[in-house]
């Protein structure tokens, strides 16, 4: 009997990482387009004053909604990392800014470091300034955690993945994957224990 409900154990952990690493994968090609108050953008590491290749396509894509109004302000995500000057965020909307984005139209957060923080500071910015609702934006595989992370923050969002995401290839996707489907089942299996 015990043999049994070891291998029977093991076939429900196998169909849970199999369930969960299809519906990352999946959610990553979902664009739930709508015209949102605001666009949240996840924030990546910066080099050198710049936004990196991963931040970049990013904040790219929220200009590209920005400037089709689909979306009517940024807010950007992000802190101040190791050996740096100024926060993600802060090199964001510089970026944003040489780019004609209206100053008013830009918020930031300097202080996170996780995606959990990212979403917690963007909810603490919406409730200040009255956004009911915003569009998040960040890689594809990235969405389907960054999304169950701010509806369980009570936020009525949108996903809109980057459309021209640094991670194209297989050899850069299967390890951003991996990582997600480590911390997306965490956050998951965790998320009982949270008050």
């Amino acid at each position: 009997m015990k043999k049994y409900i070891f291998f029977a154990a093991i076939f429900l952990v196998f169909m849970y990482i199999g369930w969960t690493g299809y519906n990352i994968w999946s959610f990553s090609e979902k664009n739930q387009l709508q015209k949102t108050e605001a666009a949240i953008v996840l924030g990546a590491s910066v080099q050198d004053g710049e936004p990196s290749v991963v931040f970049k396509k990013r904040i790219d894509h929220a200009l590209q909604l920005y400037e089709n109004d689909n979306v009517i302000k940024l807010i950007f995500t992000g802190g101040k990392g190791e050996n740096l000057n100024e926060a993600e965020s802060e090199v964001a909307r510089k970026y944003a800014l040489e780019y004609g984005v209206k100053e008013e139209d830009i918020f930031i957060e300097t202080e996170s470091s996780i995606t959990e923080e990212n979403i917690q500071y963007a909810k603490d910015i919406m409730q200040q300034n009255n956004i009911d609702n915003a569009t998040i934006i960040s890689d594809p595989l990235h969405m389907k955690r960054a999304m169950m992370i701010a509806e369980d923050q009570g936020l009525n969002v949108y996903s809109s993945p980057a459309a021209d995401t640094a991670y194209q290839s297989l050899s850069t996707k299967i390890p951003f994957f991996l990582r997600e489907l480590f911390y997306y089942s965490g956050y998951q299996l965790l998320s009982p224990f949270r008050s």
